[in-house]
């Protein structure tokens, strides 16, 4: 017996990185990264170890970050979606290896091939042949119902052949979502607060963006535009919401954690089975060798809506998400019985990264590396880059360098083949551009001489581009058009139609 009670506390013990230092360690983020709240919770065999909120919700009420403060968790929605059709393959009320267009039978890839194969598990570990955000752009934010946006995506020429290669695709996600309607009768958002929400006890947590302003205990969201922190606009994604729309707590989160730990199990009740959480788990695409920067690291890998990778002898199940303004990371280590959530309200941070990796080597006695002193370095020298390049284009800008043609050469209506229509247009004394599918923001341009253009967007998460114009023969043909990577890293050429 003294044997036994001696393991049971050396296996609850808590590290003094978590015990004792996690509160300095947090708080001083705060400051070095410019981030107004953060909320984060650790579970360790069945137990919270600790939840705790940091920081303000708002700069401008001083509102504090509490436990049950929501923030957007982004692609952390994706884990939910992922487990709600596996469940379903469990109850026999579809198969994980059904096609696609059993379902949704106008499911087309411009490959047509790939979209007559593809089956539901193509759709969760992202090989349908699509380049990482592949198409984002003309969903983000945007107008499009859930269906366009499917119907979108077979105007996409796929960067990879079909099933070769790994890439991140937002809208695979809220096709496998909208599969279950059609197998339960329920939308997305009803099912998963039906069958895995209200048995997890998640009074607070929304699956829809459009609730989220609404929520009384929220965040709001922040990023960087000039170099300051601005508070923005809630963004809209429930065109995508099975990819990415759900806001939570790190309470309620806590309690998904949980029953992942406990193979599906919540207060002693089985609320997913068992063999849904092992689809999620298994190994699906590969992601290349991974590697880490300290200690041992092998395999990247992607299962059904988690990443999945080993670290020192463990198998890591996590996943990261990100919105304007919100990026969150959700870490399991199942043989540890470990939970790390970890919640921030700008999306100009990797502090949500560097504390769980910090925690994760404190539970697994490695040397305190203090990832966030590490990966603040990385961000001051790339945003001392970017902000350097910027500060070129304005001062060519100031320049006032001559076009090669009159304003009006450049005005006209555009169209792409994926996106749609944009039209540039002069205003008030400044040439714009406008997007059909996004008519609250444009781009404004402004020359650097010849036939290109410094374009700013008025919402500061599409950020900041060249974009060059295209001449022949003395007539517009064509501009290319790129937004931030955190949207899509792919340009969009737009023909000039008149």
């Amino acid at each position: 017996m003294i044997i036994s009670l001696r393991l049971f506390c050396q296996t609850d013990s808590i590290p003094s990185f978590v015990k004792d230092s996690l509160d300095n360690y947090v708080t001083r983020a705060l400051t070095d990264w410019q981030i107004p709240g953060i909320a984060v919770c650790v579970i360790k065999n069945g137990k919270v170890v600790i939840m705790k909120g940091y920081g303000v919700k708002d700069y401008d009420t001083k509102e504090k970050v509490d436990e049950n403060t929501l923030f957007m968790i982004g692609s952390n929605s994706k884990a939910f979606t992922a487990t709600a059709l596996a469940m379903l393959d469990a109850d026999k009320k579809l198969s994980l290896d059904d096609k696609v267009t059993k379902w949704i039978p106008e499911f087309k890839l411009d490959n047509a091939a790939a979209g007559e194969q593809a089956i539901i598990r193509d759709l969760l570990c992202h090989r349908i042949g699509f380049r990482t955000f592949q198409g984002d752009f003309t969903y983000w934010t945007s107008n499009l119902t859930r269906n366009e946006v499917i119907e979108k995506m077979s105007h996409i020429k796929a960067a990879y052949p079909f099933r070769t290669t790994w890439g991140y695709t937002n809208a695979a996600f809220l096709t496998a979502g909208q599969i279950i309607p059609k197998a339960t009768g329920m939308q997305w958002e009803d099912f998963i607060k039906t069958k895995i929400f209200d048995p997890l006890d998640m009074k607070n947590t929304l699956a829809l963006s459009k609730d989220f302003p609404k929520a009384s205990n929220k965040c709001s969201p922040y990023t960087k535009a000039e170099g300051k922190l601005v508070k923005i606009p809630f963004c809209y994604i429930d065109n995508l919401a099975p990819a990415g729309s759900i806001g939570s707590s790190v309470n309620d989160m806590s309690h998904w954690v949980l029953m992942q730990l406990d193979n599906g199990k919540y207060n002693g009740l089985q609320v997913v089975p068992t063999s849904a959480i092992t689809q999620t788990r298994t190994p699906h695409s590969i992601l290349g060798n991974g590697g880490v920067i300290y200690n041992e690291g092998h395999f990247a890998l992607y299962g059904l809506g988690w990443f999945l990778q080993e670290y020192c002898g463990r198998k890591i199940v996590a996943h990261t998400g990100g919105v304007n303004g919100f990026v969150t990371s959700v870490t399991l280590i199942p043989e540890e019985k470990l939970g790390i959530i970890v919640f921030t309200n700008t999306d100009q941070n990797s502090f949500y990264e560097a504390l769980k990796w910090d925690i994760m080597d404190a539970y697994l006695a490695k040397p305190y590396r203090n990832y966030s002193k590490l990966y603040l370095g990385f961000y001051k020298q790339h945003s001392g880059e970017e902000q350097k390049k910027d500060q070129m284009l304005k001062d060519s800008v100031a320049m006032h360098l001559k076009m090669e043609l009159p304003v009006n050469a450049y005005e006209g209506n555009y169209f792409n083949d994926v996106y749609g229509n944009m039209n540039v247009v002069s205003e008030n004394g400044e040439l714009k551009m406008k997007f059909s599918h996004h008519p609250d923001m444009y781009a404004r341009l402004e020359s650097l001489g010849g036939n290109r253009f410094y374009a700013t967007f008025t919402d500061p998460g599409f950020s900041k581009a060249i974009f060059p114009f295209h001449v022949e023969n003395g007539k517009v043909k064509s501009v290319t058009v790129k937004v931030a990577d955190f949207v899509e890293f792919d340009p969009y050429e737009f023909e000039k139609k008149n």
